[in-house]
């Protein structure tokens, strides 16, 4: 208690905020953060695009753009274009250079249900994802402060909203969707209100392919509620099949391609116009990893090293460590979430965008958040988290790849 007392004193004003406006702290927090982080995101990208902008560049056929800054940085900038097409315009599979068929429908369903009043799909979407990411950010703090205490949902929270792609959550991407479909069914979990849970479980099937990496989650958190541990209810048996509700979600989307586009697996076709086919990992690191003509050190210095290969590459290590790091620590349901969701991506056949999908990871950043109890780590995570936070926004707002 006395630790904890401390460290609240650490933080200041800031911990002081959500009592002076009389608003709950796990509420007052998330959005003290949301809103902090959300501004300074908006801000560069409104900055860097006069700033370093390549009009010489013609967008990509699939992006509509607008005048307005913002709204043209976080509603058509790569897969954005996409979610948007498939609000206005169907599902595409042949025909098109890359099938839209390839994105799940959870996000593109919530923005058609925003647009009658909004009237804008761009708009919708940004809408959809900021508030799934504030929620998001409730559950979290919720979550982590019944497991770990106050202090460590601070840092979590934080450490969440800060990392170098937490920016997509600001756009109109899935990310936003996903976080708070995988943090809500665990958190329900824990209080032992499985159909919920299962909802949400299946609404991550629905959301993206590895929607499925919540069902050992799920499935150790019934096992820990059925030996007796933590102060849920004992669950019914008959609760169980609720772990797998991301098949549900996943099979659902399969029927309608099946019965639109006569392929159940389009999603998966579709994806290889991006070059993601199943392959080995080691194949991956083989291909990453092999020697340049001139040799590593001419490479470096002439500065033809492919720096976003290994930039996604070192982001994964990080989470497949932190993932074991968990396992060591028995918090089996949370190591498999992380292992199972960097996995997945370095089997894919390629490195491309890993750097976005582990952020999604949520179980890390609360093993992260422990660890930053040391001022000097906090610090330390914080500085490069805001650093790569503020260089991606401006490369992203730009039109440069970043994830």
């Amino acid at each position: 208690m006395d630790m904890e007392l401390g460290e609240r004193k650490q933080n200041g004003r800031l911990w002081l905020w959500p009592q002076r406006l009389g608003m709950a702290r796990w509420l007052g927090l998330p959005l003290l953060f949301f809103a902090v982080t959300r501004l300074g995101i908006a801000l560069i990208a409104y900055l860097a695009v006069p700033l370093i902008n390549d009009s010489l560049t013609p967008p990509p056929y699939h992006l509509r753009g607008t005048e307005n800054v913002l709204l043209d940085v976080f509603g058509s900038r790569w897969d954005t274009g996409f979610y948007i097409s498939i609000v206005e315009e169907g599902y595409k599979y042949e025909g098109v250079p890359l099938p839209s068929v390839a994105f799940f429908p959870l996000l593109p369903l919530l923005m058609r249900l925003v647009l009658p009043p909004v009237g804008d799909a761009a708009v919708a979407g940004i809408l959809v994802s900021n508030l799934a990411l504030l929620l998001a950010a409730v559950l979290f703090y919720r979550l982590v402060a019944e497991m770990h205490g106050p202090a460590v949902a601070d840092r979590a929270v934080w450490y969440l909203l800060i990392f170098p792609t937490a920016f997509f959550g600001t756009a109109v991407y899935s990310e936003s969707l996903f976080l708070l479909a995988t943090i809500g069914a665990w958190y329900f979990a824990r209080h032992g209100r499985w159909g919920v849970a299962g909802l949400l479980a299946m609404a991550a099937g629905l959301t993206r392919l590895v929607g499925v990496i919540v069902i050992p989650l799920l499935l150790w958190e019934w096992w820990r509620q059925w030996r007796g541990g933590g102060s849920a209810q004992r669950p019914s048996p008959f609760t169980l099949p609720v772990v797998l509700m991301p098949l549900a979600g996943t099979g659902a989307f399969m029927v309608y391609l099946w019965r639109v586009f006569g392929d159940p697996l389009a999603f998966v076709h579709g994806a290889a116009a991006w070059a993601r086919q199943p392959q080995s990992v080691f194949s991956t690191m083989a291909e990453l990893l092999q020697r340049p003509a001139g040799g590593w050190g001419t490479a470096v210095l002439a500065g033809q090293v492919h720096i976003d290969n290994w930039l996604d590459f070192g982001l994964a290590m990080l989470f497949l460590l932190l993932g074991l790091v968990l396992l060591r620590k028995k918090r089996y349901g949370e190591a498999a979430f992380v292992l199972l969701g960097v996995l997945i991506a370095l089997n894919s056949g390629l490195l491309m965008s890993l750097r976005r999908y582990v952020w999604v990871l949520f179980p890390a950043f609360i093993l992260l958040a422990q660890w930053g109890k040391r001022p000097w780590l906090d610090k330390l995570i914080t500085t490069f988290s805001l650093l790569g936070l503020a260089l991606f926004t401006a490369l992203f707002a730009n039109g440069y790849w970043v994830g």
